[in-house]
């Protein structure tokens, strides 16, 4: 099938892009819905400003919308965003959210394409097995649960992965954050050409929650990269 991917930059939508062109689809198109506000009920909110770069570095074509971040307005926004694309269906990378799969699914039926969503009630272990093992790299940019402070912002995501086990069993936190816990950004992937290199960033935490911003990122070609 010819897919657009639903796009955060975050970790799960680019393994399920990732997962989608395995499965032999063709995903011809990133969407990126952008919240004019600081939440969103449906879509991901931290460094949206950086998914253009990721878009490049895939060589892929990128639509964007704009939402107020209410529920009407993200469906809305979905629907604007994939209406009139030369698609059969949307991957999207929803592992646990009915919420989130409910509304887009309803965006879906009504415009006549498929919703994939190669993640959906997978075991959250298994999701991170795979995360890691496809080489994807992401880190943290957000976190909003006890037992996550600023020292977590800017962590690499599979590198994480034994202390968020370990955090899990004491607080019942979801490895892969599908309860909100964190959010994440992708650095590099197998679909890249180049990895995203983040240049300028400010922590800003409030005492409980708090967020790394990418204040400018840059793109450099995977066979330039410096040696280690």
């Amino acid at each position: 099938m010819r897919l657009a991917a639903l796009y955060s930059g975050g970790k799960d939508s680019t393994l399920a892009m990732y997962t989608a062109e395995q499965m032999g689809h063709d995903v011809a198109y990133i969407v990126n819905i952008i919240p004019d506000s600081d939440d969103s009920m449906i879509f991901h909110v931290p460094n949206s400003n950086i998914v253009p770069l990721l878009a490049d570095s895939m060589k892929k074509r990128l639509v964007t919308a704009t939402t107020g971040g209410n529920e009407e307005d993200d469906m809305n926004a979905l629907r604007k965003a994939l209406k009139g694309l030369d698609i059969d269906g949307v991957v999207t990378g929803a592992v646990w959210s009915d919420y989130q799969w409910e509304r887009m699914n309803i965006v879906c039926d009504e415009l006549g394409i498929v919703c994939m969503s190669p993640l959906w009630r997978k075991d959250q272990d298994i999701v991170m097995s795979e995360l890691i093992d496809s080489g994807i790299s992401a880190v943290i940019v957000g976190v909003y649960a006890d037992g996550l402070d600023d020292t977590w912002l800017g962590r690499d995501v599979g590198g994480s992965y034994e202390d968020l086990k370990r955090l899990s069993a004491k607080k019942k936190v979801s490895v892969i954050g599908e309860g909100g816990e964190y959010e994440s950004l992708t650095l590099d992937s197998p679909m890249q050409s180049s990895v995203l290199t983040i240049t300028e960033s400010e922590k800003e935490w409030n005492g409980r929650s708090g967020t790394l911003s990418v204040k400018r990122a840059g793109l450099i070609k995977k066979e330039t990269r410096p040696k280690k």
